[in-house]
């Protein structure tokens, strides 16, 4: 029989999300390798998914998730600088041969995001429910700004 799953909407999982969030991203174990530049993208990982939702194993993905995200940011910038097409030894025209590694890249993070479950759709759900989502937020604004208009209200006078 597996273990009951606490509901998320309990006081035991407002407890444990506050705990968590309190303790803050989770750091990377030694044994996997983060250069300065791949902390974000780490951070921004490991924040995706609950904290005790990480096993060792996935903790180590999300490394090759950040590194990857990393050189994916590196090598557009160095693209952006140095252009699309270069030309080169013999004078010809070529693609900036710095896409074939980004396209690379770009499908080992969509392959390493869809393993970890950290892709928007694990993480937000179908999309045909987002436009529900922000039709609510858009309904929750326009209440604010329609109390923001209402004379009623005393406000402080300077």
């Amino acid at each position: 029989m597996a273990a009951k799953r606490t509901r998320s909407d309990s006081a035991t999982a407002a407890v444990a999300a506050m705990q968590a969030a309190a303790a803050g991203p989770i750091k990377a174990p030694k044994f996997v390798h983060l250069r300065t530049g791949d902390k974000p993208f780490w951070d921004s990982i490991v924040r995706a998914r609950t904290r005790e939702s990480w096993t060792d194993n996935d903790l180590v993905l999300a490394g090759n998730l950040a590194r990857c995200l990393a050189d994916v940011e590196r090598l557009q910038k160095e693209i952006d600088t140095e252009g699309d097409i270069l030309t080169n030894g013999r004078g010809t025209p070529v693609i900036n041969p710095r896409h074939n590694l980004l396209e690379t890249l770009s499908r080992r993070s969509v392959t390493l995001s869809r393993t970890l479950q950290v892709h928007a759709h694990a993480t937000q759900g179908d999309s045909r429910d987002q436009g529900k989502k922000a039709t609510k937020q858009r309904q929750a604004e326009k209440v604010i700004e329609e109390q923001d208009d209402d004379d009623l209200i005393p406000r402080a006078m300077h």
